[in-house]
């Protein structure tokens, strides 16, 4: 599958740091308010260490941007790279209801033929 301006393996890495309850919660918290890595650590009952790889991992697939302000590193998330994250949904979706609508038309056409003298 193939998002027009993603390769598989982008949409892969989407997916995979979308596959995880707390990059999600990252994401969230950070399209409301730029933080820390270190602000972030805080919200969590993890290490600081397990926060930075989360950061990571959101960053790798293009969902977070960091930048250095002094000695923190604010994390951003980049909404545009979460509205190709839906679009590969809606790819997905579109696949899906397509198929499962001509699965419904070739279960009427047999239950037409069935029914035919």
């Amino acid at each position: 599958m193939v998002v027009e301006e993603l390769s598989d393996e982008a949409v892969d890495r989407l997916f995979h740091a979308l596959a995880d309850a707390t990059r999600r919660d990252i994401l969230r918290r950070c399209g409301r308010d730029d933080l820390s890595v270190s602000r972030l650590a805080e919200a969590y009952p993890m290490s600081f260490a397990a926060v930075q790889k989360h950061v990571a991992v959101l960053e790798r697939a293009g969902l977070v941007t960091k930048e250095r302000r002094g000695r923190e590193q604010l994390v951003h998330t980049d909404p545009e790279a979460v509205e190709k994250a839906r679009r590969a949904l809606d790819e997905l979706a579109a696949a899906w209801l397509g198929r499962i609508g001509r699965m419904a038309a070739l279960l009427e056409q047999a239950q037409e033929e069935t029914e035919d003298p």
